[in-house]
């Protein structure tokens, strides 16, 4: 391509076939310059060497999940701000490796139309303040050789940390309590959290409900098949099942086989994870800024 540019832009111009051909202008006169300047071609070839180490290094490190994106955003917080996101794109293509990519969920909840429900104090605002203001609540299923199994999870919106999850092989109240249960435990049991959910029969059941009160959380239901009255939890559900459950294996053994895998995911998703809404920090590193940015300069160490 590069030939055929030099042999034809004294009739055209190199910047006229350039935008016909599929290559940038600066690319096409960087080649040029590298055929010019073989010590260039050299540095930029063990550049690219160096760099391709560092990329392999984090993609490795997320499990093989990042893309493109998250890997060129880490590479920025590694000390190379001005790196651009083409480069990496270059490069990744060269090592033949690429992100997972997610695809869309189903809905999994049974609908309860025949009893009164908590109003929808969320509205779709998923946003919150500070941590412990806003939970959301929501579950999905897997599939394995042992049958159907079921992982609920319950997300703090603040910064989007997992506070609570369970895996079963019961679609049933339990499943969502002892999720609940763990989060209230790892937060210390906060009082006045608005806990927004779908209207499933699980978290619409007598005793969840009494322990949303017991608990001084305030329900808060959406409607259940829409998917925007429960959007975030939705994403994570959407995230779990391209990260974990349909990348990792093509069959699961079981309950325990999953909950191990998710044990590990849960735990990478909050520490290491880069999240663009937590402007590329993973979300327990962003609830942290948070929490030091409460404390006067005089009294910080």
């Amino acid at each position: 391509m590069v030939k055929f540019i030099d042999d034809e832009k004294k009739k055209y111009g190199a910047l006229s076939i350039c935008r016909i051909l599929p290559i940038a202008p600066s690319t096409y006169y960087r080649i040029k310059d590298e055929q010019d300047n073989p010590e260039k071609q050299c540095r930029r070839k063990q550049s690219d060497k160096h760099l391709m180490a560092q990329i392999k290094q984090i993609w490795q490190a997320s499990g093989c999940r990042y893309g493109i994106r998250k890997v060129w955003h880490k590479l920025k917080q590694d000390g190379l701000p001005k790196l651009g996101r083409c480069t990496v794109e270059r490069l990744m293509k060269q090592l033949g490796i690429q992100g997972v990519w997610r695809g869309k969920g189903k809905i999994t909840t049974k609908q309860r139309d025949d009893q009164d429900k908590p109003d929808d104090l969320v509205k779709r605002n998923f946003n919150a303040d500070a941590p412990n203001k806003l939970w959301m609540a929501d579950f999905t299923y897997i599939k394995t050789k042992s049958g159907w199994v079921y992982t609920a999870f319950v997300i703090d919106v603040f910064k989007r940390v997992i506070v609570g999850w369970k895996v079963s092989n019961h679609m049933d109240t339990q499943l969502v309590l002892d999720a609940l249960n763990q989060a209230l435990d790892a937060r210390g049991r906060p009082s006045g959290v608005i806990h927004h959910s779908d209207k499933g029969s699980q978290y619409l059941s007598i005793k969840y409900g009494e322990r949303l009160k017991q608990s001084g959380l305030a329900a808060s239901v959406g409607t259940t098949g829409d998917s925007y009255d429960n959007a975030l939890a939705e994403s994570v559900n959407g995230l779990y099942k391209a990260e974990v459950i349909d990348y990792l294996k093509e069959e699961w053994e079981g309950v325990n086989d999953v909950a191990l895998a998710t044990l590990d995911w849960v735990h990478w998703y909050n520490h290491e994870r880069l999240h663009s809404t937590n402007g590329y920090v993973s979300p327990v590193d962003a609830e942290n800024i948070y929490y030091c940015s409460l404390i006067p300069s005089g009294y910080a160490a």
